[in-house]
């Protein structure tokens, strides 16, 4: 399940339908619909969306540490993933991602119907695209 979390406000910005089977995220990424929601505005993802275009952590090379700004990058990362990650968990607590996975019909039909979800930061405008 693709889930687009604001890392300020901690609200749900977009959402997109499971895919169904054991697929690599950048694969369901860029099946999802969100690339094109989400153009010009920054977007940071774990490591499993390499190649993406998403902002993704440094990787240490065999034999080569990171370089020193490379672990600042990598901890400014780490930080702004945990707030996504407690929402996550916010989620899984109030069985919102269990429901929308057992019922099928993904996160969009709780984001459609509850107004905390569809709250779109400012840097979003009504169509949930970012400004141009």
């Amino acid at each position: 399940m693709q889930v687009i979390i604001d890392a300020d406000t901690r609200l749900v910005v977009a959402t997109a339908r499971p895919a169904p089977g054991n697929k690599a995220d950048a694969h369901v990424w860029r099946a999802s619909g969100l690339p094109a929601r989400c153009e010009g505005t920054t977007v940071i993802a774990d490591g499993g969306y390499l190649g993406t275009g998403l902002i993704v952590p440094h990787r240490k090379r065999a034999g080569r540490p990171l370089l020193r700004a490379q672990e600042g990058d990598n901890a400014e990362h780490r930080r702004v993933r945990a707030r996504v990650e407690h929402t996550f968990a916010r989620m899984k607590n109030w069985k919102i991602l269990r429901d929308c996975r057992q019922k099928g019909a993904g996160l969009h039909h709780p984001s459609k119907q509850s107004p905390p979800c569809t709250t779109r930061p400012n840097s979003m405008n009504k169509a949930g695209q970012p400004p141009r």
